[in-house]
């Protein structure tokens, strides 16, 4: 019964947030709120995805979790307590958030959160916009917690320019922020735990200053982890259908895809799998239902499907996630952005 899912959008609004997920992908956004976060694809407490298309629309992800979930996910494995394993959210960061860190699978439990490893995909960037991820060279564990008393605690981190097409790995442990300009993909284990370290001593939407998380922090984050790189991998020299391997780990596969116009082809595969439309137009067909995928575009491949068509009648780009059958997040508490 089940079919290539789409979902509807959750919006989050957020100090940090904008318009420009409605000006680059038609996002009915809420009248006069900056949106930071659209979740495009959610199984959490705080915020379930609706399916938005087919005979099951209407219902959301938990009932397709609670009745089907060995469909839609096949080989992949759920969350220890049966949540579907990936959150899939869009950013519009108009400001800078919060230097934070979220915490690995071995210091969460104790921390009463949940790990998280997530990567972000650059969609849109303004000029000189830049990422905030890891330490600069040499940075120690002194140092650095004299520096977040002072309040410089951002003299610590290493600064990484990036523009559109740019990728990041962060694995649970790495200090980051992401910087004013910027819109993005990202792709995550199912949490939402973030510790925040600094926040730019700015207020929260409500005028009060937000919360920090200091000691959970410097718990939490791996001091060893000097000025990672972006994502070094380049498309294929296929002209029919060119491949950017960006993300291999136990929580989830990430490729770029790029395709260009009238071609038809087809995904094969026993896990469950993720798309989302960079650029272009992307038809998804699979047992009698077929969706199209504009940009901020995602579609849910459950497992069951087997097989799904793609075409295209304009060049398109797009990401391929793959849940694989590694760990997900263990259940836990989670502390907002």
């Amino acid at each position: 019964m089940l079919y290539p899912l789409t979902f509807q959008p959750i919006f989050k609004e957020r100090v940090w947030g904008g318009r420009n997920l409605e000006r680059l992908y038609r996002k009915p956004l809420p009248a006069g709120a900056p949106i930071g976060e659209s979740w495009e694809i959610a199984d959490r407490p705080e915020g379930v995805s609706v399916i938005a298309n087919g005979p099951l629309a209407g219902r959301d992800l938990r009932w397709l979790m609670e009745h089907h979930a060995n469909d839609m996910l096949g080989g992949s494995k759920p969350r220890g307590d049966g949540r579907f394993p990936l959150l899939i959210k869009i950013l519009d960061a108009q400001d800078k958030l919060s230097l934070q860190v979220h915490p690995p699978a071995t210091v969460a439990p104790h921390l009463g959160g949940e790990p998280k490893t997530e990567m972000w995909f650059i969609t849109d960037a303004a000029p000189g916009a830049e990422l905030y991820v890891g330490l600069k060279n040499g940075v120690t564990f002194p140092e650095f917690e004299r520096k977040v008393r002072d309040g410089s605690v951002a003299d610590c981190f290493h600064r990484v320019p990036v523009r559109a097409g740019d990728a990041m790995f962060l694995p649970s442990g790495r200090v980051h922020a992401i910087g004013a300009g910027l819109v993005l993909f990202e792709v995550q284990q199912n949490s939402d735990t973030t510790y925040r370290v600094f926040d730019w001593n700015r207020t929260g939407l409500d005028g009060q200053p937000r919360e920090l998380h200091v000691e959970q922090s410097l718990a939490s984050i791996d001091f060893n982890d000097f000025e990672p790189s972006l994502v070094r991998g380049i498309y294929s020299p296929n002209p029919k259908l060119s491949v950017r391997f960006l993300v291999d780990d136990p929580r989830f596969m990430v490729n770029g895809c790029k395709v260009r116009r009238r071609e038809r082809f087809y995904l094969s595969s026993s896990l469950a799998q993720i798309l989302g439309v960079v650029s272009g137009r992307l038809r998804v067909s699979a047992n009698q239902q077929e969706v199209e995928l504009t940009p901020g575009g995602f579609v849910l491949l459950p497992a069951c499907l087997g097989r799904a068509a793609l075409t295209t009648e304009e060049k398109v780009e797009y990401l391929h996630i793959e849940v694989p059958s590694g760990p997900g997040a263990a259940p836990a508490g989670a502390a907002p952005r």
